[in-house]
């Protein structure tokens, strides 16, 4: 039995020493790679890789110019701070999330970074964008960084894009043409017969007549006579008839048209300064064109968004500004004098020409960011909408919607599918 005691004690001793290690070096590893996995989770969530894929910065480009560009810029100050390097000079990526969602929870939060640029800007609290998903801000992190590290480029001029050809709709030009054939054709026929009653003298003149017939072919030319004569009398009453006819058909054609109507506003905004100078996206005013029917005309907060702390125009000093100002203070909307009107009868969706067709807003409005005083630029009248079914492709790409359409269109054509093609002339597409 002593000898059994002694070596129990030796054998247990034997045993446990590498189970304590091995256990120890095993909580060890546990614990570094708990550590590891945390800063490696705190490194990511911090410094979140910013997207340089095309497609997000496209992505990014569209959102900014939509919702952003009103206030900012990414190399220069404008109501807002320049957003160049922003993802290194704000507290964390999550921190640009939570502001972009919501600015005034971020800043009544007590967040110091928050309250500077609170402080710094006027106390002026950015718009909050709730609806945005941390997807959206992340494309527009890549815009911007894509805008950062862009060098200087000589500034390219945009080039409006051209408005459909007025085809279709008032012809004013055929009827002129025609008019001018018409006259074109009586002229020569006059011609025709003055030579034919000069030889007609000629031949009488070698035959013996009566003293009558003599009288008759030798008979002078005068105004007198020539005005009494049938024949012009009936050139005038051509003449007459022509221009008559002309002037009834080009007033026909112009009812309800008021291409060029450019009325007076209740506030002399212009489009030239916010447009073309400012390069505003038309969407951040005009909020429904991409997904609705209507563009909406602007509400007095979406003016305020950048006239509470700009109060003198370039222009017009602050008399006009203080119009929006009050505006907003009285709590009564503006009251803007519409341009473009459609018959109630007619059917047409911004969102669908603008969203999914991939219109732009010159097309149909000319160059608007040229427009001090906005004006109805085309017809809009129904020819002038079918000739541009006629002549537009359809924009296929990328939309699964059109892919069985196109695979049918090029069995039986070889040219691009129009929009006349998918139906775009039916009269229930435009007519309820």
């Amino acid at each position: 039995m002593s000898s059994d005691s002694r070596f129990v004690p030796l054998v247990l001793k034997t045993d446990t020493e590498p189970n304590m290690n091995r256990n120890f070096i095993s909580s060890a590893c546990k614990f570094l790679s708990l550590v590891f996995v945390f800063a490696f989770l705190s490194f990511t969530s911090n410094a979140q890789d910013i997207s340089t894929e095309p497609a997000a910065i496209s992505a990014g480009e569209a959102l900014f110019n939509a919702n952003c560009k009103a206030c900012h810029r990414v190399k220069t100050q404008l109501v807002g701070p320049a957003l160049q390097d922003v993802y290194n000079r704000a507290p964390s990526i999550d921190w640009i999330k939570s502001f972009v969602k919501n600015s005034s929870g971020v800043i009544a939060s007590g967040d110091d970074y928050a309250n500077k640029l609170y402080n710094q800007y006027n106390k002026t609290q950015m718009t909050a964008f709730s609806s945005f998903k941390d997807e959206d801000i992340m494309n527009i992190l890549a815009y911007v960084k894509a805008e950062t590290e862009k060098k200087e480029d000589a500034k390219k001029v945009p080039t409006p894009t051209p408005g459909q050809s007025d085809g279709g709709g008032v012809s004013s030009t055929y009827l002129n043409v025609i008019l001018g054939g018409m006259l074109l054709i009586l002229v020569l026929l006059l011609v025709i017969l003055g030579f034919l009653v000069s030889a007609l003298k000629r031949f009488l003149d070698q035959k013996e007549l009566s003293e009558e017939d003599k009288e008759i072919v030798n008979s002078p030319i005068t105004f007198g006579s020539v005005t009494r004569s049938s024949g012009f009398i009936f050139i005038v009453v051509f003449l007459c008839g022509s221009l008559g006819f002309k002037a009834v058909i080009n007033g026909l054609y112009s009812v309800g048209v008021q291409q060029g109507y450019a009325p007076k506003q209740p506030i002399a905004f212009s489009h030239k300064i916010h447009a073309g100078q400012m390069e505003i996206d038309c969407k951040y005013c005009h909020v429904g064109v991409m997904k609705g029917k209507s563009a909406t005309i602007p509400s007095v907060n979406i003016c305020m968004n950048c006239h509470n702390q700009i109060k003198a125009g370039t222009q017009t000093g602050e008399g006009e500004i203080a119009k929006i100002t009050a505006a907003w203070e009285n709590k009564k909307p503006i009251e803007w004098v519409r341009i473009h009107n459609l018959p109630d009868l007619a059917y047409f969706n911004h969102s669908q020409h603008v969203n999914v067709a991939g219109v732009e807003c010159q097309t149909c409005h000319g160059p608007i960011e040229t427009m001090d005083v906005v004006r109805q630029h085309s017809l809009l009248t129904m020819g002038w909408c079918i000739d541009c079914h006629r002549k537009t492709d359809v924009n296929t790409k990328g939309n699964a919607y059109y892919d069985k359409l196109v695979e049918l269109h090029n069995k039986s054509k070889k040219t691009p599918m129009k929009v006349e093609d998918e139906g775009g002339l039916e009269c229930s597409k435009c007519h309820y």
